[in-house]
């Protein structure tokens, strides 16, 4: 299970990457990848805790860094 863990990050760091390139975020790329790796890693340790997932590590990877890309930049994002 651990060797998921770098495959998770990697995820994060291109969905991060591209969701800057593609306009989706505008936070710039080092923002939006460390958000994408953060909220990645904190759902592969929830998942490694208490076993809770939405599927493969892949998905899970995908469906947390999108999240964490939505939730965190617009409740800090200036006006």
């Amino acid at each position: 299970m651990f060797i998921a863990l770098p495959g998770t990050i990697f995820i994060a760091l291109i969905i991060g990457y591209f969701s800057e390139k593609s306009g989706f975020t505008r936070n710039g790329y080092f923002m939006s990848i460390i958000v994408c790796v953060g909220g990645a890693v904190v759902f592969f340790w929830i998942r490694a805790l208490f076993g809770l997932s939405f599927g493969s590590h892949g998905l899970n990877a995908i469906i947390s860094s999108i999240g964490a890309l939505v939730i965190v930049p617009t409740h800090f994002r200036r006006k």
